[in-house]
């Protein structure tokens, strides 16, 4: 089989694997050598300061011995197969980065003889880039669940970052769609990997010129919508691998029906990806927030609301605490604020030294004031309506998010489609009050409520299932409410996730 034969099919079999990222690595460039993995780090869309990174996404092999009934390289699958040898993918990234084409490696593959087989010659591959082509860009490669521990570790010291996916959140699952992969294989490889980082860490405090071990990190990927687990499951399974295997980061991977079983969805119809963006936006707050999963979702709702992130989501479903006066909360309450991030509070905090917040100054922050509005006071007063009224604040909400969702397909394009695709209208970017044609609130009868209906898409409408309408939730008078609470609200426990018999961490049959 020709070169350009077997590209064509490993890329293309590794285009479902999500979990490659900025590499965070430091490795530099060497006197003789070619290619520097330093400073803005290596991935497939956009780095740090803007520019795009182009990165060699490609299996060694698609060859596969399991048939895992979600995988597109299962065994039963008639497609083409191809296989490269060590030589011929370390000469072939070698050639694409001489010609500016890449600028890093990410590499898996299927098992293929065994896993210690595939990973003793992924670790090869390794080899020659690093030692006979003295390449020093990014690499990310995959631990082979099941291979030998010394080939763990010696790929640990040829990359920048291992990644060893999990893929499906529950061990029941893993049991029904995958039943030749097993748990501990798969939590094996990750324990040996965090052992290995931490250890290298303590000998780098030692000895400056200590030899490295994945110095970018570790991550895995979760697939969503191929098993029935809820979301949170998924994130508590998420907030386990942080806490336990210091994960630097855990993909989620909208499942592509590329399969047809009778355990998985039916093919054809469009993978979750708004679910997944949600879940993206959850874990966002599990890492940078301070959030844990029991707080965003519990036993009555397992589900993230996929018309309201999450973050508006838990202020909604905890109306005791806002609203929240911005001059007096402390930097914690700061960042449950929706629109509030981490850097708009400690600017908050520290422009409070001068004199209390306006409405006006607390723009200049950077919070997103016609989001965060309906959660604060400033000076007292309140710019979100009349009253806190968590019903209408979430009609309002979501209204706004449907229409920046107008003409999102859920679908993966290819470069082709692009270039065949029409150039999409500009979605609505203003509130819904501009939608209207000005204020609503002055608008009172039936002639004003049927001229806002006929402004308001029928897909608006017809989203709203189990809220009143929004149109009706805009106009009806409000109905009474309690006293406010305390502006700055109750002071917030630290999350805990409660260890199971043996101090294992238990994530609905998933234990850590």
């Amino acid at each position: 089989m020709q070169l350009s034969e077997k590209l064509s099919i490993l890329a293309e079999s590794a285009k479902y694997d999500v979990s490659c990222s900025s590499s965070g690595s430091r490795r530099k460039n060497t006197p003789g050598g070619i290619g520097n993995a330093a400073a803005a780090g290596i991935c497939h869309s956009w780095s740090d300061d803007g520019r795009c990174i182009s990165l060699l996404k490609i299996l060694m092999t698609n060859d596969c011995l399991y048939d895992c009934a979600y995988c597109v390289n299962r065994r039963s699958n008639d497609i083409p197969r191809a296989s490269f040898t060590p030589r011929e993918l370390a000469d072939l990234t070698i050639a694409f980065y001489l010609r500016n084409y890449i600028e890093g490696l990410f590499l898996s593959a299927a098992i293929r003889h065994s896993p210690d087989k595939t990973m003793e010659d992924m670790v090869e591959m390794l080899r020659l880039l690093r030692e006979e082509h003295r390449f020093n860009g990014y690499i990310h490669v995959k631990a082979i669940p099941g291979a030998d521990p010394l080939l763990i570790a010696q790929a640990g010291r040829l990359a920048d970052r291992m990644s060893v996916n999990i893929e499906l959140p529950s061990e029941r699952s893993l049991h029904l769609l995958a039943p030749q992969k097993k748990r501990e294989s798969i939590l094996l490889p990750m324990n040996q990997i965090r052992q290995g980082i931490l250890q290298r860490r303590e000998e780098k405090r030692q000895h400056r010129k200590a030899p490295v071990f994945v110095p970018a990190g570790q991550s895995t990927q979760l697939m969503i919508g191929a098993s029935p687990e809820t979301d949170r499951q998924i994130l508590r399974l998420s907030q386990g691998l942080y806490q336990k295997f210091h994960m630097k980061r855990v993909y989620y991977s909208a499942y592509m029906a590329v399969n047809t079983s009778s355990l998985l969805p039916v093919p054809g119809g469009p993978p979750p990806t708004l679910r997944e963006h949600r879940l993206y936006q959850a874990d966002w707050l599990l890492r940078f927030y301070h959030f844990d999963a029991e707080e965003l979702l519990h036993d009555e709702a397992p589900q993230l609301d996929l018309l309201l992130d999450p973050k508006c989501m838990w202020a909604l479903r905890n109306p005791e605490i806002f609203p929240v006066e911005i001059n007096r909360a402390d930097y914690q309450i700061l960042l449950r604020i929706p629109g509030i991030g981490p850097t708009s509070a400690r600017r908050i905090i520290s422009s409070r030294r001068y004199g209390p917040l306006t409405y006006d100054t607390l723009k200049r922050t950077g919070a997103v004031l016609k989001r965060a509005r309906y959660f604060i006071t400033c000076q007292g007063k309140y710019a979100g309506g009349r009253d806190f009224n968590p019903r209408r604040i979430h009609s309002l909400l979501t209204a706004e998010e449907t229409f920046a969702q107008q003409g999102y397909q859920g679908i993966q394009l290819s470069m082709e489609d692009l270039l065949h695709q029409e150039t999409p209208a500009a979605p609505f970017s203003g509130g819904l009050k501009d939608l209207l044609g000005g204020t609503i609130t002055g608008s009172t009868g039936e002639n004003a409520r049927r001229s806002t209906e006929e402004k308001l898409p029928s897909v608006i409408l017809s989203r709203f299932h189990d809220i009143p309408s929004v149109t009706s939730a805009i106009m009806s008078p409000l109905p009474a409410t309690d006293s406010p609470p305390p502006a700055s609200g109750p002071a917030l426990k630290s999350p805990l996730l409660l260890p199971t018999k043996g101090g294992a961490l238990s994530h609905e049959g998933f234990s850590l």
